[in-house]
């Protein structure tokens, strides 16, 4: 389908308001990244308890992000978008009201675990909007001002607002507010794409043609090697995002005495940081190349940048501008994996809804392991060990990156003969 070329450094003209969108709406989503772990300990829950509570929500997430993208070539990802916008508002509501209000924690799993189902639906099937309305050799910056309007929501806005309010609210009363961000973004979004057009050639499909497209979001995991191989990159690429928003507030306010806005603040100081990367590393990697931005920025930056993340706060203690240095780092390395947005899609052009899905399903399988691995180390082997594991994963996420072939436009520059071998099994 033809696609509009009217843009801004990158940034598709046309879809500027789904962007706005995103960024509101993530704004209220990020809320409780930074501080809910340590609000629910003091609600009088261990450690490992509050990390579980962020598992299951990471694993209902993942399960959410690899349904979207083939089920917003389905149903349209305006209307995909407006069923996680619903069910994001109604079960928060739920989770503040029976979970936290009343420190059920069987109900603050229950409800805090649907609403992870919630966001991704929203998140994701924007993704599908910008493949289908933007041209491939434009993919990956369009994608980098994606992430960026993420993490100006989840992450500096996000972080920034909960820091100055929880001292005259609270941290329930900060909560509910966030609603009102998640209101605004997904009205946004409902009115700025429901003029935006995407293939329709799914729409007519059978229920068993469907689930056959919906099955090939797990299919291509093995049919395609280098679709495996960039899955597991990208569930590496966040982890440490994901896992130190659990871990970290543990250390920071508990073990060397910052406040939890002070610690709000250095997290947001980070995703703040994140903002011009993602769309400096969109840029770069057409000009690079996308896997080689990913594997020598990405995943070498990650893994030095997570353990300066633990080291310099134990060293410079309770020192707010030295926290901040790592922070940044960790900023500007987490966003070289922007690129990997636009890999999956050209791995299989035939199938972009599918291959979008297992992008997302990767990303959310961060979103659970992330803290997964923190609940299995934690216990044992203290935050060190938890940080140390992350590492190792970056280091590993290098290594996967050789293996990776793909077709990139306008890229000039020799591919082995693995690039057909690609689609076959792995």
């Amino acid at each position: 389908m033809p696609v509009a070329n009217k843009q801004w450094l990158g940034l598709p003209l046309h879809l500027l308001w789904g962007y706005i969108a995103i960024a509101v709406f993530m704004t209220g989503d990020g809320f409780e990244l930074a501080f809910l772990s340590h609000y629910i300990k003091e609600l009088g829950f261990s450690p490992a308890q509050a990390s579980l509570a962020f598992t299951l929500y990471g694993l209902a997430a993942a399960l959410s992000a690899w349904v979207s993208g083939v089920v917003a070539e389905i149903i349209t990802p305006r209307k995909t978008m407006l069923i996680g916008f619903v069910l994001w508002c109604v079960f928060h509501v739920l989770f503040l009201v029976f979970g936290l209000g009343h420190a059920n924690y069987g109900l603050i799993l229950l409800f805090y675990g649907i609403r992870g189902f919630a966001y991704p639906l929203f998140l994701y099937a924007f993704i599908v909007v910008i493949v289908h309305n933007v041209k491939s050799e434009h993919a990956s910056s369009a994608l980098g001002w994606y992430w960026a309007v993420y993490s100006i929501g989840i992450g500096v806005a996000g972080s920034y607002i909960p820091s100055f309010t929880i001292p005259h609210i609270g941290e329930l009363g900060t909560l509910w507010m966030a609603l009102l961000f998640c209101l605004a973004g997904g009205i946004i979004a409902m009115v700025a794409l429901r003029n935006v057009q995407t293939p329709k050639h799914m729409h007519n499909l059978t229920a068993r043609e469907k689930f056959s497209e919906l099955g090939r979001a797990v299919t291509l995991l093995y049919t395609n090697r280098n679709i495996f191989y960039s899955s597991i990159v990208r569930i590496i690429n966040t982890l440490s995002l994901f896992g130190f928003a659990v871990i970290m507030p543990l250390m920071f306010v508990d073990e060397l005495g910052f406040t939890t806005p002070e610690w709000l603040q250095v997290w947001a100081a980070f995703f703040f940081t994140t903002i011009f990367p993602n769309i400096f590393w969109g840029i770069v990697g057409e000009k690079l190349g996308w896997i080689r931005v990913v594997r020598w920025f990405g995943c070498l930056g990650m893994a030095a940048s997570s353990m300066a993340f633990y080291y310099v706060p134990q060293y410079f203690g309770h020192n707010m501008l030295m926290a901040m240095v790592p922070a940044v780092a960790l900023g500007i390395f987490v966003a070289a994996f922007v690129p990997m947005a636009a890999v999956f899609p050209a791995l299989e052009p035939r199938h972009k809804g599918a291959a979008i899905s297992v992008y997302n399903l990767s990303a959310g399988l961060s979103n659970f392991l992330a803290p997964a691995i923190a609940v299995l180390l934690l216990p044992h082997f203290s935050t060190i060990g938890v940080v140390i594991a992350y590492t190792a994963l970056y280091l590993i996420a290098f290594l996967l990156c050789g293996l990776i072939r793909v077709e990139q436009p306008g890229f000039a520059r020799q591919v082995s003969d693995e690039v057909a071998a690609g689609s076959r099994a792995v």
